[in-house]
């Protein structure tokens, strides 16, 4: 009895310490192959930061296609382990049914599928959107973002992809205190402000904005040096007009200062809007002094055009039905269609950019890391400036063997210690910062100024990342906000978009098809295996017994 007792008390205080180690020591396993569910070091960092409660609303609830139930459910997990690592964190799961008017309102536009169940196919709306809000401040999350996918099934494998990079983004968003500081530099014949809305106005909801005009280089240099030193990116977005020494010294020595820049440049004078004026147009360089600028850099900005059999289209007026002229969407080989680099957390899953008459760049040897961002296809033709340019161009057949100059780099990423245009060479004007060799800095050049060009229809700006004309949806703006990220992201945040996950989805043709074999197997199979046990068992009873 004593021995009983003993037992039963071990029992009772073995059970009692198992249920205190449960509760006071707590660990979460992930055992998936791609390590999908493991938080990175990057998001730990962010979310141990958060020292009040952050709330999540996702509005994946309801009635949507199976294979979303997968992101719905992906989601759920993820935000779990949020959770988990900070109990801060606060989520629920909404059904949009009776809100869907005011989630628009809020900027969170549904998306429209293409189903397909018992082979037939139908239409379904969803809301693939989150807010995160903390007190008075709500940052929204799309969790179906636009990629290059061409199956629904590749773009929900991306969007599951970029689940943390999402939420992270949106959770540093809303927890930094003070925003960066980007400087649109303006004073050399840059693109307009109507013609940068697009993309400026989404940069502008992360970061602080002000144009920075050059101008004030001529009457007080070491003033403009000190103020523009102050801001942490330099946007120069296609300027026409020739930089001065000054202006250029001062460039130079925001980036030998740390400042860094993104560059979109035309060496050429060439413009759609003239060429549709007169049908014919002359292409020919434009001197903007940076050459040597660019040079100490270790790129060179070249003046041939290129031509891609790999293009955008325009609209072409090809005749007349009534009193309405009829257009055709037209291949215009001088505006190449460009992927981006898959291996760049700046450029994997981008849609494809559109470049208008640009040119291609060299890199130069040097201590500085370079990263091709955007390359042609290989099927490309180079054309010296000056040359004439002429729309009726479009209507010749062209001739695959003459568009053999292999793929040209369109865009880099240079990362590294930048040397001073001015290190060995005398200064425009002296400064007290003056720096002959950068600390560790990065910097984007891009050899077409109209890649972050919106179009203007009826008088306003249209989006960047859609073609007004034929409706083609581009990468550009996309590119154009990762590429401002990366620059002024000291944390890697943006490293997050490279994550990659296997999802093994269901071939619902090979489903469909096969539909009637495998419910056989599942019915029909159980229940003959269940017969010829039930036939056996009374063979064998009744022998045993008949003896």
């Amino acid at each position: 009895m004593n021995k009983k007792l003993q037992h039963i008390t071990l029992a009772f205080f073995g059970l009692f310490l198992i249920n205190y180690l449960s509760n006071s020591v707590y660990k979460r396993f992930d055992l998936t192959q791609d390590k999908r569910y493991t938080i990175s070091e990057i998001s730990e960092s962010l979310l141990n930061k958060l020292e009040s409660p952050i709330f999540i609303k996702v509005y994946l609830e309801g009635n949507f296609p199976a294979e979303f139930k997968r992101l719905q459910t992906e989601t759920r997990q993820f935000l779990e382990e949020l959770k988990a690592t900070n109990s801060n964190v606060q989520f629920r799961f909404i059904n949009p049914a009776n809100i869907r008017e005011s989630l628009i309102k809020k900027r969170m536009l549904p998306s429209q599928l293409t189903v397909q169940e018992d082979g037939k196919l139908s239409e379904a709306i969803i809301f693939p959107w989150a807010e995160i809000s903390i007190g008075q401040k709500t940052e929204l999350v799309s969790l179906l973002p636009n990629t290059v996918a061409k199956t629904q099934e590749s773009q929900l494998q991306q969007a599951i992809e970029k689940l943390e990079f999402s939420f992270a983004n949106a959770i540093h968003n809303i927890t930094t205190k003070e925003k960066q500081k980007i400087a649109v530099i303006a004073g050399n014949g840059e693109l307009e402000d109507i013609h940068l809305y697009s993309l400026l106005s989404e940069v502008g909801k992360k970061y602080h904005l002000a144009k920075f005009t050059l101008d004030s280089v001529a009457k007080n240099p070491q003033k403009t040096v000190n103020d523009l030193t102050k801001y942490d990116l330099a946007i120069i977005a296609k300027p026409t007009e020739r930089f001065t020494e000054q202006e250029k010294f001062t460039l130079d020595q925001f980036i030998t200062n740390g400042g860094k820049t993104l560059w979109m440049v035309d060496t050429n004078y060439a413009d759609t809007d003239s060429l549709y004026d007169t049908g014919k147009m002359l292409a020919f360089p434009r001197d903007l002094n940076l050459t040597d600028l660019l040079f100490s850099y270790q790129v060179r900005i070249n003046n041939k055009l290129i031509q891609d059999l790999y293009s955008a289209k325009i609209p072409l007026a090809t005749g007349n039905l009534g009193n309405q002229a009829q257009f055709q969407h037209l291949n215009w080989f001088y505006h190449p269609l460009v992927n981006g680099n898959p291996n760049h957390s700046i450029t994997k899953n981008l849609a494809p950019v559109r470049f208008r008459f640009t040119t291609q760049i060299d890199t130069l040897k040097g201590n500085l890391k370079k990263t091709p961002l955007l390359v042609t296809s290989v099927l490309t033709k180079k054309i010296g400036t000056p040359n004439f340019v002429e729309l009726q161009s479009i209507a010749k057949q062209p001739k695959e063997k003459e568009y053999n100059r292999g793929s040209q780099l369109l865009a880099v990423l240079l990362e590294g210690k930048f040397n001073s245009a001015y290190k060995n060479r005398t200064k425009p004007f002296n400064t007290a910062l003056f720096k002959s060799t950068s600390k560790a800095n990065k910097m984007v050049v891009i050899a077409d100024g109209d890649v972050a060009r919106n179009q203007i229809l009826k008088g306003k700006p249209h989006d960047l990342s859609l073609d007004k004309w034929t409706g083609e949806q581009f990468g550009n703006k996309a590119f154009l906000i990762n590429t401002i990220d990366y620059l002024l992201d000291d944390t890697g945040l943006i490293n997050l978009r490279n994550k990659s996950i296997t999802i093994n989805l269901l071939d619902k043709q090979k489903a469909y098809t096969e539909k009637r074999f495998w419910q056989f197997i599942n019915i029909g199979v159980p229940l003959i295996l269940l017969g010829l046990f039930g036939f056996g068992f009374n063979y064998l009873r009744k022998k045993k017994y008949a003896k």
